[in-house]
């Protein structure tokens, strides 16, 4: 049996891999959702949708088992921190349940208005589910206001600061960029040549954002650079993300999008391993003491918890990637319109 600190530390490194692997997956069917409007006609908006039409589901598995690995591995951090971001949750919740129902209700009838509102749906929940994700992610950069008896005082508008709102364009940006090399991996024709013209004005959008965001961060969140120094180690991080952001015009310009489509992957599991190690070893920072904050040997579960959570995910997680994969084998290659499509 493992010790309780190697355990946490265990959790706390699985708990980052189902948040690059939502992240990543979920991330280019939240960046279709964004594109969705823009597209030139009703047969373009069909195609997009069907192209995550198989997927979307089996994408935010990820997210309620990120949801159910923290509520069980450290339970004091998850009530906190859905707690203190419960109104923010409750609108990412409506955005999730409202862009599955758009996807759903939208090709019940050929109505145009009837369109035209589950189109607006599917791209204004789309565009707050990763706004809201960017927002909850600079909070906790910054850390919360949190007292000892690990209470948070601090309502929706104080979370609306300019730092978090940086990291939310930030998401939808990266979204949107990711969404579209997707787009243009699985389609043809006008659709596929409109694809190509979304990827490269979504990495000029996310290179500005990017840039005004690295500049807030180092202003804003002085510890992020601390880690630096005590660990040299971690500037391959930054340095392999660096790369992977200027690859991706390079591997457009080249005619290869998987390989642009690989580095847009790369690009959000860097700076999502980038925003744990900022953090780490806290889960929920505190601005008014740091010795209040959460840590991950705080705010953990028993040992035996951990351990037999442990069992269970080396059963369950090799049962998700090989769903994962069996899905995106067989809907692999250029999407179509069938009689059964969206």
């Amino acid at each position: 049996m493992l010790d309780h600190d190697t355990l946490a530390m265990i959790w706390f490194v699985l708990l980052g891999v189902l948040l690059i692997g939502y992240t990543i997956l979920d991330g280019f069917d939240l960046g279709v959702g964004i594109l969705h409007p823009i597209a030139k006609s009703d047969e373009q908006r069909r195609l997009m949708m069907n192209s995550i039409g198989p997927l979307w589901d089996g994408n935010e598995v990820w997210l309620v088992t990120f949801g159910g690995a923290l509520f069980a591995a450290f339970p004091y951090a998850y009530a906190t921190v859905f707690s203190a971001f419960y109104v923010a949750f409750m609108l990412l919740l409506f955005a999730l349940i409202f862009r599955a129902v758009s996807l759903e209700f939208r090709s019940k009838t050929e109505n145009p208005a009837w369109r035209r509102v589950w189109d607006f749906g599917f791209f204004a929940s789309s565009f707050l589910a990763a706004f809201l994700f960017g927002v909850a992610g600079g909070n906790l950069m910054l850390g919360l206001p949190m007292s000892q008896n690990l209470t948070v005082h601090q309502t929706l508008l104080e979370q609306l600061s300019p730092y978090p709102l940086v990291i939310g364009a930030l998401t939808v940006t990266l979204f949107t960029m990711h969404g579209a090399i997707f787009l243009y991996l699985k389609t043809e024709g006008d659709l596929q040549k409109q694809a190509e013209q979304w990827i490269w004005r979504a990495f000029g959008f996310f290179l500005v954002v990017y840039m005004l965001a690295t500049m807030f961060t180092l202003i804003e969140v002085p510890r992020a650079t601390h880690k630096f120094e005590e660990h040299p180690w971690l500037w391959i991080a930054p340095i392999l993300n660096v790369l992977a952001i200027a690859n991706i015009p390079r591997a457009m310009f080249r005619k290869q999008p998987a390989y642009a489509f690989a580095s847009s992957c790369a690009t959000i599991a860097a700076l999502a391993f980038l925003f744990a190690a900022a953090i780490f070893p806290d889960l929920v920072p505190s601005t008014i003491d740091p010795a209040w904050s959460l840590t991950i040997y705080t705010a953990r579960a028993s040992a035996k918890t951990l351990d037999i959570m442990l069992l269970i995910a080396l059963i369950g997680m090799p049962c998700v990637l090989t769903y994962t994969a069996v899905i995106y084998w067989v809907f692999r290659g250029k999407v179509k319109l069938e009689r059964t499509s969206y």
